[in-house]
């Protein structure tokens, strides 16, 4: 049976606690309980998480449980201390309170976002969509709603890490219109100059260059760049909105990365100097 954590201070389950006092690791503890989240082998298993979360018991439980899926882990307690870690570590990742003691989890991955190139999932007790679609603002990759399952936060960390991007955009430098993809340097230039994309900005922007002018459902996009067989669209619609923020000239009014309404999205890669496309043929 799977626990869930971060929605009060409800009594350690036994089977739980004996967790927490293990040495975590294979053969033993989570690993023994729930094999599945150590045998995602696409995932290196030195990679260094940073939990940043004023609850102890939140923060070890996560950290047990990223151990014995072969995680480092180190830990946080607030908000400046853990941009002082990230600086000092600069770890694969940050699992993130939203609601942190001296710093709030908003404005410290806002900080994160701005001076490292680290995906971040938040946790968070807030669970209206304003509240999730703030974080994803603030440039989380990824959020849970307390209380929340161990075992799926593995999972989603294991997601966030998961950079196939081979799997989905043709390999070496490809141009489309005025972009340039480079998958093997992780870099996405418009008309020469480098974009500064957020990990899942990048793997959302490089799927959209190998598919130009099809168009695809948020359901879609949700499946191929997080994969996610469901959740909140809204972290799509985010995402893309975020995007065009950077790609286009006016993001209210977008002429690359257009809505087809009642359907999705398509990417209209225009060449500058190109003719506009008549209006009916464009879906702002």
């Amino acid at each position: 049976m799977v626990r869930h954590y971060g929605g009060g201070k409800a009594e350690t389950p036994r089977e739980d606690y004996r967790l927490r006092n293990d040495r975590a690791g294979p053969g033993s503890g989570a690993a023994r309980l729930y094999p599945e989240i150590v045998t995602t082998s696409a995932v290196r298993q030195d990679r260094r998480v940073l939990v940043i979360d004023d609850d102890p018991t939140v923060s070890e439980i996560v950290s047990r449980y990223l151990r014995a899926a072969g995680f480092i882990v180190d830990e946080a307690p607030d908000g400046p201390d853990g941009l002082r870690k990230a600086e000092e570590l600069r770890p694969d990742l940050v699992v993130l309170d939203r609601m942190l003691p001296l710093l709030d989890g908003i404005e410290v991955c806002r900080r994160i976002r701005a001076t490292w190139s680290i995906p971040v999932i938040m946790l968070t007790a807030l669970n209206q969509e304003e509240d999730r679609i703030d974080g994803l603002e603030a440039g989380a990759d990824d959020y849970l709603a307390k209380p929340f399952s161990p075992r799926e936060l593995v999972l989603r960390v294991h997601s966030v890490l998961r950079r196939n991007v081979a799997g989905f955009v043709p390999e070496g430098l490809v141009s489309v219109g005025d972009f340039t993809l480079d998958s093997s340097a992780h870099e996405v230039r418009l008309n020469g100059e480098p974009l500064v994309l957020t990990a899942r900005e990048f793997d959302l922007l490089a799927y959209l260059i190998g598919r130009p002018h099809k168009v695809l459902s948020r359901e879609d996009l949700l499946r191929s760049v997080w994969g996610w067989e469901f959740g909140d669209l809204s972290t799509v619609t985010v995402h893309v909105r975020r995007l065009r923020e950077k790609i286009e000239a006016d993001s209210a009014h977008p002429r690359l990365l257009n809505t087809v309404w009642g359907v999705g999205y398509r990417f209209d890669p225009v060449l500058l100097g190109r003719p506009e496309a008549a209006p009916e043929e464009r879906r702002d």
